[in-house]
């Protein structure tokens, strides 16, 4: 509560002349969409304002018969939609944990084309600070909210000792494999007090691209389980927000993990719940939110990119 009266006294524009969103980076499946409105809901109701769930690209070709008919947004139409209304100012809070290149490049980008290509000079857009910050180490929520589902998971699976392994998406922006890596440390000093519970905690992702300028990636979580430590049984902590093609029920991440316990006869393993639903998740959203407010509107000097 003290940190939202503070930055309400620094807010750069008033509450009722923006328009609000939250943001993923989309999904052609139902129920990241779904999960995604959840979000907005239930962080509106924490900030008081109107917010809009709305994904930078890809949800716009769910059919709406598959989102209880009402469509889905993504951000560029929104955006235009909502200056038909008189709409000039938008604060997007990502429900991203890094700062990839999503929220760096393509907004800011999009931002300023709009800008020319419109002649809408009154366009400000505003981007509250990602989910995870790394100039602020004292920070432990996120792992927080991994350490609370890797307990579960424990008891569910009925482990006695389990080794972790953290599992985001995988990124070309290095910054956003450093808050995987940062957040992995936090889960790995949290779990260190548990009186030897566990055995092994690393990060990992699900995928890179080629390339050594890649290589921040590794490990891969394929190239983990089933090595020493992670032979037998493994929690499989989910860095990822909301179920999709990647880490919904079959996705992906499932996929490897079923791949490597047919390679590795002993190899016990146990996804963790996705982080959408835990309420620590939504006070960081808030913290954000009200950064976001205070904050100067993007501008992309192409100079730099």
């Amino acid at each position: 509560m003290l940190i939202a009266l503070i930055f309400r006294a620094r807010y750069k524009v008033n509450m009722s002349d923006i328009c609000c969103m939250i943001t993923d980076n989309g999904s052609y499946r139902p129920e990241s969409t779904f999960s995604l409105r959840d979000l907005a809901k239930r962080l509106g109701e924490k900030v008081g304002h109107e917010i809009h769930a709305v994904s930078l690209l890809h949800s716009i070709k769910i059919h709406p018969d598959k989102l209880e008919g009402i469509p889905a947004e993504i951000f560029e139409p929104f955006v235009i939609k909502k200056r038909e209304e008189g709409v000039n100012r938008f604060l997007v809070t990502p429900m991203f944990f890094g700062p990839s290149a999503a929220i760096m490049e393509y907004i800011p980008q999009r931002v300023e084309a709009l800008k020319a290509e419109l002649n809408w000079p009154e366009l400000e857009v505003r981007v509250a600070p990602c989910v995870v910050d790394l100039e602020d180490p004292s920070d432990t929520r996120m792992a927080q909210v991994l350490v609370d589902q890797i307990e579960k998971a424990k008891v569910e699976a009925g482990f006695s000792k389990p080794s972790v392994v953290v599992v985001d998406h995988g990124a070309p922006r290095i910054k956003v494999t450093e808050v995987r890596n940062h957040v992995t440390e936090q889960v790995k000093a949290i779990l260190s007090e548990k009186k030897g519970d566990y055995a092994e905690v690393v990060a990992s992702s699900m995928e890179r691209r080629e390339g050594d300028e890649y290589a921040f990636n590794e490990p891969l979580l394929e190239n983990v389980l089933g090595t020493d430590g992670f032979k037998e049984d493994v929690i499989i902590s989910m860095l990822f927000a909301s179920p999709g093609r990647h880490a919904g029920p079959g996705g992906d991440v499932f996929k490897i993990c079923e791949e490597s316990s047919n390679e590795a006869s002993d190899l016990n393993w146990v996804m963790t719940d996705l982080v959408a639903k835990h309420p620590l998740l939504m006070d960081l959203l808030t913290d954000r939110f009200h950064e976001g407010m205070a904050s100067d509107p993007v501008f992309w000097n192409s100079s730099e990119s």
